[in-house]
């Protein structure tokens, strides 16, 4: 049986299902501090600004890495060695515009050489109570003992404008950057989305799961047609744009988690004009 008869036999008449891949390195969920989009009536000078880097979330806790959805991450004893014993959150980065090639190296279920290139990108301190300024002078104070090439605090810096962020922010992205992260000087840190974290990109994007498909016309007969996805608000709707014809040929699994851009919602709260970005397949 050929790819496309494979496709329409199985991929699209599967009842849409969230999949859950177990694991025996699978452990306690952080909590995370998570960010809401930009609004434009803050007073961004109460702000600390940072660039976004496009990683893989982490949580060291002071013996282990774990991913966002709590999994243990294999790195090599040389990698944390040197790593303080308290705990940090950051993003496993490589490099700007480098976010599958990162996922592939940590999501190995052993240590391996490919983490010399990784950093942990440290943007906070889960566990200080302090306000977040504070946070700030004592990950500046860390940085300056470290004494190992894998582990590196994010610049936190001020602007006094909306010009001079949007400055920053054309800057960075004309640099191969991703965004803006924006965090409010007096924020303790919280689990789950808050509008003390912001994050400013030059487009609008979210993340949704993947529920189904729909087949294609045209010149994709035999190929995915669109995604069914369910997004964070409870939304379905479809996406058909943004693919390569190798996506259309080897669609993103039932239950994978996607990332698209959009421009705003309609009335029912439904994304308008979505286009599929990429696979968020982290840990």
């Amino acid at each position: 049986m050929n790819k496309a008869n494979r496709f329409n036999l199985v991929r699209l008449l599967l009842i849409p299902i969230f999949l859950f891949v177990a694991s025996a390195a699978a452990i306690e969920k952080p909590d995370i501090m998570q960010a809401k989009v930009f609004d434009p009536s803050i007073d961004v000078t109460e702000y600390w600004v940072s660039e976004k880097l496009d990683g893989v979330r982490a949580r060291w806790d002071g013996k282990q890495l774990i991913s966002k959805n709590g999994h243990l991450l294999h790195a090599p004893d040389w990698f944390i060695e040197d790593f303080p014993d308290v705990t940090l959150d950051g993003e496993l980065w490589l490099a700007r515009g480098q976010y599958q090639q990162t996922v592939s190296i940590v999501s190995r279920k052993a240590p391996h050489s490919g983490w010399e290139k990784i950093k942990l990108m440290v943007f906070d301190l889960p566990d200080n109570p302090k306000p977040f300024s504070e946070r700030v002078a004592a990950m500046r104070q860390m940085a300056q003992r470290r004494h190992t090439p894998y582990l590196n605090f994010i610049k936190q810096f001020r602007v006094v404008s909306p010009d001079e962020l949007k400055q920053k922010l054309d800057q960075v992205v004309a640099e191969g950057g991703e965004g803006l992260m924006l965090h409010h000087q007096d924020s303790l840190y919280q689990h789950g989305r808050s509008n003390r974290l912001l994050k400013l990109k030059p487009y609008d994007d979210a993340e949704a799961v993947v529920i189904g498909y729909r087949p294609g016309k045209g010149q994709f007969v035999g190929k995915m047609g669109s995604l069914k996805v369910r997004a964070e608000n409870g939304k379905e709707f479809y996406i058909g744009t943004g693919f390569s014809q190798r996506e259309r040929e080897d669609p993103p699994p039932l239950g994978s988690l996607i990332s698209f851009r959009h421009q705003g919602y309609t009335d029912k709260g439904i994304p308008r004009f979505a286009v599929f970005i990429r696979i968020r397949d982290e840990p």
